[in-house]
C-alpha cells in the first residue's frame, strides 16, 4: 500500500482500512503465540501500513482546520 494511493481515499475509507489492519494484526498476534503463524514478515508490513494510514489521516485533519 503506497501513501499516494492512500491520499486518494476518503477519510471513511481510511478508517475502515485501519480497522481491518488492526483486526488482522490482532489475529496474527494470536497465531504467533500459538506457533501457527506462517508468515512472520506480515507483521512488519501491517505495522508500516497502519503507520502510513495514520500519517495520511493526520495530514487530512490538518488540512481541514
Amino acid at each position: 500500500m503506497k501513501a499516494s494511493e492512500l491520499r486518494d481515499k476518503s477519510v471513511d475509507d481510511l478508517k475502515s482500512d485501519l480497522l481491518g489492519l488492526r483486526k488482522e494484526q490482532f489475529t496474527l498476534r494470536f497465531q504467533r503465540s500459538t506457533d501457527q503463524l506462517a508468515n512472520n514478515a506480515r507483521f512488519s508490513q501491517i505495522r508500516r501500513d497502519i503507520a502510513r494510514i495514520k500519517t495520511v489521516l493526520n495530514e487530512k485533519s490538518r488540512l481541514q482546520t
